[in-house]
Order: C-alpha cells, then sequence, then structure tokens
C-alpha cells in the first residue's frame, strides 16, 4: 500500500471531476460540490449538509444544552417552547427542521425565520411540557 501525502491537486486540464480508478468521486463548480452517494446518484455536499442541530434538556424551565452546531443561544419562551437562535442565518425561513422529544412526547418547529426558529413541546394530551431530551436539525441555504 502507498501513502500520498500533498497539499494540492492540480489537473493536467479543466476537467473539474476527481476520479478514483473509473469513477468519478467529486465533481466541482462555482461554489457547488457533489460528491457520489448510493449507485449512480450524487449528492451536493452543500445541500446535504445539516445547517444547524440542537440537543437540549429543557426539564426544570430553564434550557441546558447538551450540544449544538450553529446555534448562537437558546432561549425559553414559556413552557415546552423554546427559540434557538442562529450563529449563522439561514437565507431565507423556508429551511426544513425536523425536531423530536423524549418518549411519549411530541415536537414541532413552530415558527420560522432567518435568524432562529422555535421549538415547541408537548405531552400525548397536547399540552406543553419541559423535557429531558429535547432535538432539531436544520437543513437549508445559508445566508
Amino acid at each position: 500500500m502507498s501513502t500520498v501525502i500533498l497539499d494540492t491537486i492540480t489537473g493536467k486540464s479543466t476537467a473539474t471531476t476527481i476520479t478514483i480508478g473509473s469513477t468519478p468521486v467529486v465533481s466541482a463548480s462555482a461554489n457547488s460540490m457533489t460528491i457520489r452517494g448510493e449507485g449512480t446518484a450524487h449528492t451536493s455536499i452543500q445541500q446535504g449538509l445539516a445547517k444547524a442541530w440542537s440537543h437540549l434538556n429543557v426539564n426544570g424551565g430553564t434550557p441546558a444544552i447538551r450540544d449544538t452546531f450553529n446555534i448562537a443561544s437558546i432561549s425559553d419562551i414559556g413552557t415546552g417552547n423554546t427559540r434557538n437562535t442562529f450563529t449563522n442565518a439561514m437565507s431565507n425561513a423556508n429551511f426544513a427542521a425536523p425536531s423530536s422529544a423524549d418518549a411519549f412526547n411530541f415536537s414541532s418547529v413552530e415558527s420560522y425565520a432567518t435568524t432562529h426558529y422555535q421549538q415547541r413541546v408537548g405531552n400525548t394530551s397536547g399540552s406543553s411540557t419541559d423535557r429531558d431530551h429535547n432535538v432539531s436539525t436544520v437543513h437549508g441555504d445559508l445566508a
């Protein structure tokens, strides 16, 4: 087995595809890069990555951050309701933000803005409730 160590790969032509063996692995163009996924499909690296996520413990009223990415702050805005404010804003408020909570509870995102989103957690009777595990992930375009 051989090891290649380098800082830059420069092609001999203007090709924008990196090929390993006979398989095109990565294609690049201005502000876009795709990688070969399952089968022959290619996936946009920029579109396929989570732009933000949070894992909170809100049981007891004050949100305790277990871990986050691209979240500058968390605000408690009422029982079962938190506002996650982005470190880097989204380009529009049409991003996807699936969320969940621990067993026998539901979670939903009820307010979308380029700078934040609001997550609500409720119990089986529909009442808002503070829970130990509130999680959410954001997919969309950063500003």
